[in-house]
């Protein structure tokens, strides 16, 4: 039976963030946003005391990509989001598992966060960041790994949010869970990144060595055709074997766009490098569109939904459209990674293969990067994108001497070959063994004391001022 825990405390800090490069992805192009950290306290019945962590960057026009409101409005929805876990989460003061904790909580925080115009894939962001926190307190709390706690189903994960799916499957597709002991990083071509030359997509020292790459696209056919010819074009230049992804973040404005695109793909010859090794296509559409346009034979592409992917049901909704895999992202819910998941391996196991992919809010070094990657490589990701430390100078604007703790605690992720502390690439790959410490992923949490409160949301007439 898995622990039951009762919530003591939840807070919220941030810490700036600035990047080394702009990323522009959609519609945004970011230089700066903050992240997000959670602490919470919780007691474990019959176990005492436990703290945990949790962190996330609070990205800009991700999650809310109406064109009415600002970036500032839609990182405050963020923090609403935020808030209004906070207490719905606190106001259960009775023991119950880690996912029973969330399953009570998340269709209410959806109806609140809708009454506040915060769409339902942004009002997800403040449980999937509290309930990463709530299960690193509880595996420290218990003694376990993130790898071994979750294959004995130390959450409670059960089947009350994905009726679809017996307890039987969640229980058998935890319990048989080998952990990926190398994950591949996919390496994110940004919309401004610099395409040839040095600095460019095929520069080792860009790409530390990826074998694997996600290119976006901005929505229009043809300019998208050009750009992937002169990616291709480099990518011959590599040396090695690789694969890569598209990915639109719902640019394509409807079927008829998405299929110009893809018959450029297929008839082109200039395309053949990318076409040739193409893996899936990510989110082409507006997630409202997305629900109203099943593909038809477009499917045979292959794609994957993952800002449409902002409930429970998300994933059979898209299966029924004609999509194969669904993207996992700790910062849309850990849970529902893990029942996405289950679902992916018992349809394929019915003959039809679907697939969930490793996708990143571009992760920061320390507990985001470390938790995301655990996640992944719980669930099978042999290969996710990975690109915090190429938009992001190492640590950033975390002080050295969390940057070496996290350093010295977990010496196979992080390494300072003289330019500080970074990510640690190994022929391509990130190595999962330090992230078998007892807890969510980490030996180490931040310093406390160097960040800041959560800045407090502006309201939409504060805005306008």
């Amino acid at each position: 039976m898995a622990p039951r825990l009762k919530l003591r405390d939840i807070a919220f800090f941030e810490r700036p963030v600035q990047f080394a490069r702009p990323f522009r992805f959609g519609a945004i192009t970011i230089n700066a946003t903050p992240q997000l950290f959670v602490r919470v306290e919780i007691e474990v019945e019959g176990r005492g005391v436990a703290v945990g962590a949790g962190a996330e960057l609070l990205v800009p026009k991700w999650f809310d990509k109406r064109p009415e409101r600002s970036p500032a409005q839609t990182v405050d929805g963020l923090r609403r989001s935020l808030e209004i876990a906070r207490e719905l989460y606190l106001a259960s003061t009775g023991y119950q598992t880690a996912f029973g904790l969330h399953a009570s909580c998340i269709a209410a925080q959806v109806v609140a966060c809708a009454k506040e115009n915060i769409p339902p894939l942004a009002a997800a962001y403040g449980p999937a960041e509290i309930d990463k926190a709530i299960l690193d307190a509880l595996l420290r709390g218990v003694g376990a790994s993130f790898f071994n706690g979750m294959a004995a189903n130390v959450a409670g994960i059960d089947a009350r949010l994905s009726t679809d799916l017996s307890e039987s499957d969640i229980g058998m597709f935890l319990s048989g869970r080998v952990p990926q002991a190398r994950v591949a990083i996919r390496h994110t071509v940004g919309l401004d990144d610099v395409v040839e030359g040095a600095g460019g997509v095929a520069d080792p020292s860009e790409n530390a060595g990826a074998r694997y790459f996600k290119l976006k696209l901005s929505g229009d056919p043809a300019a998208d055709a050009a750009r992937l010819t002169r990616i291709g074009e480099e990518f011959d230049t590599l040396g090695h074997q690789y694969k890569v992804t598209l990915d639109a973040n719902e640019q394509y404005a409807d079927l008829a766009a998405l299929q110009a695109l893809m018959e450029r793909l297929d008839r082109d010859t200039a395309l053949r490098p990318i076409a040739a090794r193409l893996l899936y296509v990510e989110q082409p559409m507006p997630r409202d569109i997305t629900r109203q346009s099943p593909l038809g034979a477009l499917a045979a592409c292959g794609f994957i939904v993952d800002e449409a992917d902002d409930s429970y049901d998300a994933f059979p909704v898209a299966r029924a459209l004609g999509y194969r895999g669904i993207s996992s992202k700790s910062c849309k819910g850990l849970y529902k990674s893990i029942v996405n998941a289950t679902r992916a391996a018992k349809w394929s196991g019915e003959g039809e293969q679907f697939f969930v992919s490793g996708e990143d809010l571009t992760c920061q070094a320390g507990l985001a990067v470390q938790q995301d990657l655990a996640l992944g490589a719980f669930i099978g990701a042999t290969h996710a994108e990975r690109n915090g430390h190429h938009y992001v100078d190492g640590f950033g604007e975390t002080p050295l001497a969390e940057a070496q703790a996290f350093a010295t605690a977990h010496p196979d992720l992080y390494a300072d070959a003289g330019q500080g502390i970074r990510l640690s690439v190994h022929d391509g790959d990130l190595l999962t063994g330090s992230l078998h410490a007892a807890g969510f992923a980490t030996s180490v949490h931040p310093d406390w004391s160097a960040l800041s409160p959560l800045e407090q949301p502006k309201s939409p007439r504060e805005h306008l001022a």
